[in-house]
């Protein structure tokens, strides 16, 4: 087997073991249905409870190893094109959902953040399911527009600054879900009732995005200097120069959204979930359906 082979078949174990632990993190929001917040007064542990904390457990030990396997194949793939792997949409893509996986792991080690595995494990074997099924192009030399140290630093600086995005959206997501049923007569029950308060959730992600805007506009910044270096000129609307600084812009409003009382909370969680679209789309739907500079990075 050689390594390029290696590489391709840890990827796709990689997203299969995504999406089991994606089911197991599914079975573990659905047994906790109807779940009290309590626990019993005699000290008894409940039977669901148990088996809500062995499926959440089992999902994180399973996300784990899938990481491990994911962060084999970046690794063998940059070894096999004898480069950093990253210099297409299929590299980009499966880098940037490592740095996302890496992200949701310190967070479950150091904060306790296994309610975010569902939508992060989802977000793992889609995008890697897509990106062995539909991005996948064979080992390959730079073009020559990527012979440059900004090559590693425009894209190490979007991939991680993409980690904190697609994190936070996931936040917001469950900030909505949560507050909306804070909001009713009812009491928090389930699996919801095992999340942080929807204020909590709503400082969380706003900490993300707080740490990834000023990367991404490092990212913007970085990006315009290797355009200089490569084509002789820092900017020309280029369909993907574009899109990153909408993308930059949607952001920009999120966090003053944020800063303006009448807008925290709920329509500020809509803007970080419209921004992490735009992001992806940036990566993806501008490489597929426009032709730039940038088209050497599609499919």
């Amino acid at each position: 087997m050689t390594v390029s082979e290696l590489s391709d078949l840890s990827m796709v174990a990689a997203a299969v073991a995504y999406l089991v632990a994606f089911f197991l993190h599914s079975g573990e929001w659905a047994s906790a249905r109807g779940l009290a917040t309590t626990r019993p007064v005699d000290g008894s542990e409940d039977p669901s409870r148990i088996r809500v904390d062995l499926l959440g457990r089992l999902a994180v030990g399973v996300t784990v190893l899938a990481f491990l396997v994911h962060a084999l194949a970046v690794v063998t793939r940059g070894l096999a094109a004898e480069r950093w792997p990253w210099g297409n949409m299929y590299e980009f893509v499966t880098a940037s959902l490592m740095f996302a996986v890496l992200a949701y792991l310190i967070a479950v080690w150091k904060l306790g953040g296994r309610w975010l595995g569902i939508g992060v494990t989802l977000l793992a074997a889609v995008g890697l399911g897509a990106a062995v099924t539909v991005f996948y192009v064979d080992v390959a030399p730079l073009v020559p527009a990527l012979h440059s140290v900004w090559f590693i630093i425009h894209i190490v600086a979007a991939a991680i600054s993409g980690a904190a995005f697609n994190i936070g959206a996931i936040a917001s997501v469950l900030y909505l879900l949560r507050k909306r049923v804070e909001a009713g007569a009812a009491p928090v029950r389930g699996y919801l009732a095992k999340l942080p308060t929807a204020a909590k959730l709503d400082v969380f992600a706003y900490r993300l995005h707080a740490f990834a805007f000023p990367l991404w506009t490092f990212t913007v910044a970085a990006g315009a200097i290797w355009a200089q270096y490569a084509w002789g000129r820092f900017w020309n609307w280029d369909p993907k120069e574009t899109w990153s600084f909408v993308t930059w812009v949607i952001y920009a409003a999120y966090l003053h959204a944020r800063a303006t009382a009448g807008w925290k909370g709920t329509p500020a969680a809509i803007i970080a979930i419209i921004g992490v679209a735009s992001f992806w789309f940036n990566f993806v739907g501008v490489n597929l359906l426009f032709s730039g500079l940038h088209s050497y990075a599609g499919i």
